[in-house]
């Protein structure tokens, strides 16, 4: 109804585009950065909200980079991931675009970015770090909050050592692909890190008791999320716990 109900962020710094949104706001999108010369994209990751515009820069003859793992679903993004209805009634299904791999760095005229694979949210996710800066761009590697859901196809366990790899960073600002920026420097990589080690232990240690995902979640993490039925269970308590106990 015209309204926004969650936010993705795209970030512009010296030319560099980084992520582009999702396929229903593409066209506000674009009219937002038309003041922005951009002479490169990098996608964080090939999630539909984080790519949604790059065929209209890639018309233009902008430079698309990512992940080598990124690339098949950038160029058939219809083929390569069939969205539930939650995702294509969010965000739609971006048209495909054609990247090339990332490699280590990223350099601008001004900045010397450091890429860095940070696995868990999804396989093919990098982050971009200038380390004369300490700004850390880290798509959904870092979202914020204590987390009491997950997607099915995510992995705790992998999202927990890439905050890790993340906090071993000198940053002092981190830019997230949701939610607001963060400039208390490594503060809450180090805070997240430490909840979900603690809330794994405490998983681990029920299931071992022979306590069901189901109990486990209500003890742990309370009840279900509002997410939880409008994604028809596919970004769930459940699914944090089972991920928990069997990504291990």
């Amino acid at each position: 109804m015209g309204r926004g109900l969650y936010f993705t962020a795209a970030y512009w710094v010296d030319g560099l585009l980084i992520d582009t949104g999702c396929a229903h706001t593409a066209d506000e999108f674009v009219t937002a950065i038309r003041p922005f010369p951009v002479k490169l994209i990098v996608n964080t990751h090939s999630h539909e909200d984080h790519i949604g515009a790059n065929k209209w820069f890639q018309a233009r003859g902008v430079e698309i980079r990512a992940h080598q793992l990124a690339l098949p679903t950038l160029a058939q993004a219809r083929e390569q991931k069939v969205l539930r209805p939650y995702q294509r009634i969010m965000w739609g299904y971006p048209h495909p675009s054609t990247a090339s791999p990332i490699g280590e760095k990223v350099e601008t005229e001004k900045y010397r970015f450091q890429v860095i694979h940070t696995p868990g949210h999804s396989r093919d996710h990098i982050c971009l770090y200038e380390p004369d800066q300490g700004w850390l761009f880290c798509g959904d590697a870092y979202v914020g909050g204590r987390d009491k859901a997950l997607r099915a196809d995510y992995n705790i366990w992998q999202i927990l050592e890439s905050l890790k790899r993340m906090a071993g960073l000198n940053v002092t600002c981190i830019f997230p692909g949701s939610g607001r920026v963060r400039e208390e420097g490594r503060k809450p990589l180090t805070e997240k890190i430490a909840y979900l080690e603690e809330r794994g232990e405490r998983v681990l240690a029920l299931s071992n008791r022979g306590w069901s995902y189901k109990k486990i979640r209500k003890e742990l993490f309370g009840k279900e999320m509002l997410i939880s039925y409008f994604t028809l269970g596919h970004f769930s308590g459940r699914n944090l716990v089972r991920s928990f106990v069997e990504d291990r």
